[in-house]
């Protein structure tokens, strides 16, 4: 793909210069902004609608992954309404940074709600909407839009205004349809590259919880005499292993609680409080570090060999997830919403807090209204333990093979990030016409 030949200062600094015959102007002269519209006539309180939840918007693809359905009586007033061939776009955090932004398509009856943290704009004649909904799922007009996003951590949005009066360049009609189409064809196929590596990770990580799954229940001598366990998800387990619960073996203890007050913006005024944010792919990360300046107890001072656990988050699959503490992060303290489990026995119950076993208790996870692992459940849990050499054995084991198995994944995983920054940069020079759709 080759460079327009002429360009001209667009007056945005992310976006920089764009083709000279291109229109510059502001959203709002472009479309209609969260339009209004009656019911049809015909339709009553009972009859069941299509509502599109944040949730329902995939903010990889940019598009409504499902409709669900709901009486009008419910949504009738309070939410936005849309129809076929609106773009909407999620203001609120963190959807907006993630890119919640699809084109409105499949409305039974051309009229679908939603919540008022979408906004709604109808392309008028000379904008074409899937160009339009490219230029709002851009990353970088998301990156650049973060900033000026109001009110407090959690339930920050972005004004109406700001997107309405942002500078927005337009080709023209036949060009912004050559470059929806280009787009369209080129993002499929990065999608699929990135779905066959994704499932191609998916197995690894199925082989991993497998042989971690064989190594703590049955051991790594094949004709040792086995026994049945007593408990049906369990099983049989070498005859000369315990059973026992976590609190028998271990201690568990609930994170540090504290205020915004006592957070400090200078890492050498305070303590690294390790949160969920701080578990990736079952590795410590440290891209998003809070430090805290506070008494903390002995008990919440994370020490080698602690096993820290994801014990609430708003995600129920991220519920569970854990790492072990070592020199790196021996010291530092952890948040509320995590658990330490201690134990003398850590190396091997690390393995089993990462096997089926452990996520076939998860049953007693959560409640109709909030996703954690109580201490109580945790403390509850069952695992067959081998004699101490045993345990050390099987640690050795299953350190070597998931290592190699986790360097695949790396691999792997480094491809998917790799295409997925090619999916974002592609769509940013396009819509900016840094690169040429001829």
């Amino acid at each position: 793909m080759r460079r327009y030949t002429d360009y001209q200062d667009s007056g945005s600094d992310w976006i920089g210069q764009v083709p000279k015959h291109w229109d510059i102007g502001r959203l709002k002269d472009f479309v209609l902004a969260n339009p209004t519209f009656k019911v049809p006539h015909d339709m009553t309180a009972d009859d069941l609608v299509e509502f599109v939840p944040m949730t329902n918007v995939d903010e990889t693809l940019g598009v409504i992954s499902r409709f669900d359905l709901t009486p009008l009586s419910e949504v009738a007033s309070g939410y936005r309404r849309f129809c076929n061939g609106d773009v909407i776009f999620a203001k609120i955090t963190p959807c907006m940074e993630n890119g919640n932004c699809a084109i409105v398509s499949g409305l039974s009856r051309n009229i679908g709600f939603g919540s008022t943290e979408f906004l709604v704009y109808r392309p008028k004649r000379s904008l074409n909407a899937r160009y339009l909904h490219y230029f709002l799922h851009n990353d970088l007009f998301r990156k650049n839009a973060v900033p000026f996003m109001k009110g407090s951590a959690g339930q920050k949005r972005l004004p109406n205004d700001y997107v309405e009066t942002h500078v927005f360049p337009l080709p023209p009609l036949p060009e912004q349809q050559a470059i929806a189409d280009y787009l369209d064809a080129k993002t499929a196929q990065i999608d699929r590259k990135i779905d066959l590596l994704t499932q191609k990770a998916a197995k690894y990580r199925q082989l991993k919880r497998a042989i971690i799954n064989a190594a703590v229940t049955r051991g790594l001598d094949n004709s040792a005499p086995m026994k049945d366990s007593g408990v049906e998800w369990i099983g049989e387990v070498p005859a000369h292993w315990t059973l026992q619960r976590l609190k028998d073996i271990g201690k568990s203890v609930i994170g540090l609680t504290y205020a915004p007050e006592d957070v400090v913006e200078d890492e050498s005024q305070g303590t690294l409080v390790l949160r969920s944010s701080n578990i990736q792919n079952g590795r410590l990360s440290l891209d998003d570090n809070v430090y805290v300046r506070k008494d903390i107890s002995s008990q919440r001072t994370l020490r080698r060999d602690d096993i820290l656990i994801c014990s609430r988050n708003g995600s129920r699959a991220l519920i569970g997830k854990n790492i072990t503490i070592d020199a790196q992060t021996e010291g530092c303290t952890f948040g509320a919403f995590m658990t330490v489990y201690r134990s003398k026995y850590s190396r091997f119950i690390s393995h089993y807090f990462n096997s089926m076993l452990f996520e076939s208790q998860s049953g007693s996870f959560g409640s109709s209204t909030i996703n954690q692992l109580t201490i109580t459940t945790l403390n509850s849990m069952l695992v067959a333990l081998p004699p101490r050499g045993e345990q050390h054995a099987i640690a050795d084991y299953l350190d070597t093979k998931t290592v190699r198995i986790d360097r695949i994944i790396e691999i792997i995983d480094a491809q998917i990030t790799k295409l997925q920054d090619l999916r974002k940069s592609l769509i940013n020079a396009v819509v900016t016409g840094k690169l040429r759709v001829t």
